[in-house]
């Protein structure tokens, strides 16, 4: 451990005993950790007393702020009744039946089935193992390999880390494993060829994608698995059309489509639902992080009737659904679920992300006039992102050893913001509820920032 952190301070405690998710351990023994202390409203405070605008919402996910007093009334009304059990064996208690008839609802997955678990790694593997039920049951016991696609974000445990885009979620771990599989990302900025028009972009995604089932073997393919908009590959809206045409080749080979709704549900992108944003019908989807604005570990699945009916068939003969978590539908993460979801029913989400989103948006487009080293902003609702370029026009890349995406985030943290880079795009993902003057505050924190970036680049 370094010398500079005091052997007995928080720091020094944390440097020595920790280790931290997707953070540098070389770095981190330098630099130490931020120490959050409390939050209020759309801000966190460290240990000196600073205030930061946390425009991400932590991790996506902190939908109604950091420290909501109705949610925390929710989970002590909980826990004075009943502070934990399990929904093995038959077990249930009301507060996880209000939410799974709630959810149907709001999905329109009406007829079907919530399943709940405790994150949306869980979420998502649980998408997987129903998908090979369901087909086993139909005599397709092959139909086992998943789909998804590069840039895409679903999660940390194997299958769902597998199912990742993204190498870094895979280096260390010899990741993939066997019958995961990837095709191209629906990226209208990079992903397009010159003289490309949008129609012929969606076609050759889609070629491509029908060129991999054909090369693996339809018979061999069980669901294809994606975020409506790419997140954590850098907030990546495909065109409309895309999932119409997409999905009718999944329909021609018999594959399910999962939806990974972990960052898009909720209100996040301008809809209940990120389906409804890019047209997206899945047979499956995955729910976490919005679900209960993060105050409680908790995550569903909610699946078409075909997909329970499978699994009832398989266990006619007495058996068990050989699945589950210890904390599935624990009833303090049920109980804070539901009182999330009335505060979003009460706030009108839909309608606030929509104002709240085209403003910051507006914000972001017109800095993109005035400074030359904004190539896009994109996104969707209160899921926006900024990519920086060394050349507009080319759309030319900084170089990779300038880091220009983390130094912004670098900059933007001494100035009080908190974003996210993903590689030199910029993500901003804040609270739900924010209102005129934290957009517009996010905004300035934003433009100050990449002024200061502006300056170092051109050193």
């Amino acid at each position: 451990m370094n010398q500079h952190f005091k052997p007995n301070s928080i720091a020094g405690r944390d440097v020595k005993a920790h280790l931290h998710s997707q953070t540098n351990p070389r770095r981190f023994e330098e630099q130490g950790p931020l120490i959050v202390t409390r939050g209020e409203g759309i801000r966190v405070f460290d240990d000196a007393g600073k205030p930061y605008i946390d425009a991400m919402a932590g991790l996506w996910c902190a939908s109604l702020g950091f420290n909501n007093a109705r949610l925390a009334a929710a989970a002590t009304k909980q826990y004075g009744e009943l502070g934990f059990y399990h929904t093995f064996f038959n077990r249930t208690h009301e507060p996880a039946t209000d939410l799974a008839e709630t959810l149907l609802e709001l999905t329109g997955m009406k007829g079907g089935k919530a399943y709940f678990a405790t994150s949306g790694s869980e979420a998502n593997e649980t998408m997987v193992k129903l998908a090979w039920v369901y087909h086993t049951v139909r005599g397709k016991p092959t139909k086992r390999k998943v789909i998804a696609r590069d840039r895409a974000f679903h999660g940390s445990t194997i299958a769902a880390a597998s199912m990742c885009g993204l190498t870094f979620m895979h280096r260390e771990f010899g990741l993939p494993i066997a019958g995961f599989l990837h095709t191209l990302c629906p990226d209208p900025y990079r992903g397009t060829l010159a003289g490309e028009s949008e129609d012929q972009f969606i076609g050759r995604l889609v070629g491509e994608l029908e060129k991999l089932i054909l090369r693996e073997g339809p018979d061999t393919i069980a669901a294809f698995i994606a975020e409506p908009i790419n997140a954590g590959g850098g907030i990546i809206v495909p065109p409309r059309a895309y999932f119409a045409r997409l999905q009718a080749v999944l329909a021609k080979y018999d594959i399910l489509c999962l939806g990974d709704e972990i960052v898009c549900g909720f209100g996040r992108t301008g809809n209940w639902f990120g389906k409804e944003t890019v047209g997206m019908k899945p047979d499956m989807m995955s729910l976490a992080k919005g679900l209960s604005s993060s105050y409680f570990p908790i995550s569903a699945v909610v699946l078409r009737s075909e997909i329970y009916e499978a699994v009832n068939e398989f266990n006619k003969a007495g058996g068990s659904f050989g699945h589950g978590f210890t904390n599935s539908g624990h009833p303090v993460g049920v109980a804070v679920a539901l009182e999330t979801i009335a505060i979003y029913n009460e706030m009108n989400v839909v309608e606030h992300v929509r104002r709240m989103g085209a403003r910051l948006r507006g914000h972001f487009e017109a800095m993109a006039d005035r400074f030359p080293i904004i190539g896009d902003v994109r996104g969707a609702g209160l899921m926006l992102g900024i990519e920086l370029v060394a050349d507009r026009e080319s759309r030319t890349p900084f170089d990779p050893a300038l880091q220009a995406g983390l130094t912004f985030d670098q900059i933007a943290y001494d100035n009080g913001l908190i974003g996210r880079c993903m590689g030199d795009t910029l993500g901003f993902s804040p609270p739900l509820i924010v209102t005129e003057k934290d957009v517009d505050e996010i905004a300035e924190r934003c433009e100050k920032s990449l002024k200061e970036l502006h300056s170092r680049l051109r050193k």
